[in-house]
């Protein structure tokens, strides 16, 4: 897994989180009798963030996404170095069977076997350390947004937005409207590594 996928990953889940948040605000329009237009209230305040940069320059994204390229190293290696062992078992019995080593197709047989099962011990692991990263980004994922959605609870209850969009959603707007860089300076404010 590389870490643009887990970025694609957080992103999505937060994106689908802060749309989530958004959709339990109570509604700011109202759409009068006869009328498929909505009209919407005098003083509605919006604002949005643009998400990649809010994640790219957060620092508690930035940790989690070095300890999970960390992680992703280690299990590379330690995946490569057990491949290694099998690929030198596969090249011993190989070698030993050209040279008519085995003493009866019985054990040739029974080696061939042992082989099948290391093989699949191999993708086990595999399989296992692969599904450990992913969990370990769904909770990164879940993390990063449960911080931001505090962060904004706290920065919303003096700003008082109506909706706070993810800038991926938008067509066209006017970047006054634009509280990235303060989210990002309140979320690395309040963020404490664990050092």
């Amino acid at each position: 897994m590389k870490c643009n996928k887990i970025f694609v990953a957080l992103v999505a889940a937060f994106s689908l989180i802060t749309f989530t948040q958004c959709a339990k605000q109570p509604a700011a329009n109202t759409v009068s009798e006869g009328s498929q237009t909505p009209t919407f209230s005098q003083g509605l305040k919006i604002a949005y963030i643009d998400v990649d940069s809010m994640l790219s320059s957060y620092l508690f994204y930035q940790d989690l996404a070095e300890e999970m390229l960390r992680k992703e190293e280690n299990s590379r290696l330690l995946l490569n170095e057990e491949a290694a062992k099998f690929q030198k078992d596969v090249d011993d019995f190989n070698n030993k069977l050209q040279n008519n080593v085995y003493s009866s197709q019985e054990r040739v047989n029974q080696e061939q076997n042992r082989l099948i099962g290391k093989q699949q011990e191999l993708d086990e692991l595999s399989a296992k350390l692969s599904n450990e990263l992913v969990l370990e980004s769904n909770k990164n994922a879940e993390k990063v947004s449960e911080a931001v959605n505090a962060f904004l609870k706290e920065y919303n209850k003096e700003k008082g937005f109506n909706l706070i969009l993810s800038k991926a959603s938008i067509m066209l707007a006017d970047e006054s409207m634009d509280i990235t860089a303060e989210v990002i300076e309140g979320l690395n404010k309040g963020y404490k590594p664990n050092n």
